[in-house]
């Protein structure tokens, strides 16, 4: 169990940084907007915005990795406080995503499932 849950926490992570990079790198790139279901236009007017939520997925992913580093250096309770935190965090936005936009609903669950998979692990720990 606890290395699908590390497992899902790592790729939570990585999926995060890749957000990043989409979002502040790579926004105004054809492949990238059209993920997004955006013109070039559109993505040219909104690339501060992408910008910002690209920074936000990657403090998200920072705090996700990072508590997994925490983890495996033996500060175990910080570092899964950390971790369950930032994929809590980051289920939360998936869902909003959802909720928000069901178009969308292929990227809620790319952004959600790692975290949930994790976090029902926490769970499952817990009651157990």
């Amino acid at each position: 169990m606890l290395v699908v849950m590390w497992a899902a926490a790592a790729l939570a992570g990585v999926i995060h940084v890749l957000f990043f990079c989409m979002e502040s790198l790579w926004w105004t790139k054809p492949a990238v907007y059209r993920r997004f279901r955006s013109t070039a236009e559109q993505a040219q007017t909104t690339k501060s915005l992408a910008l910002n939520q690209g920074f936000y997925n990657l403090f998200l992913a920072a705090g996700a990795l990072g508590g997994l580093a925490l983890i495996a250096s033996g500060r175990t309770s910080l570092g899964l406080t950390l971790v369950t935190w930032n994929c809590a965090s980051m289920l939360a936005a998936a869902v909003v995503l959802a909720a928000s936009s069901p178009r969308m609903m292929r990227g809620a669950v790319i952004q959600g499932l790692a975290p949930l998979i994790f976090l029902i692990g926490v769970l499952y720990l817990r009651l157990s």
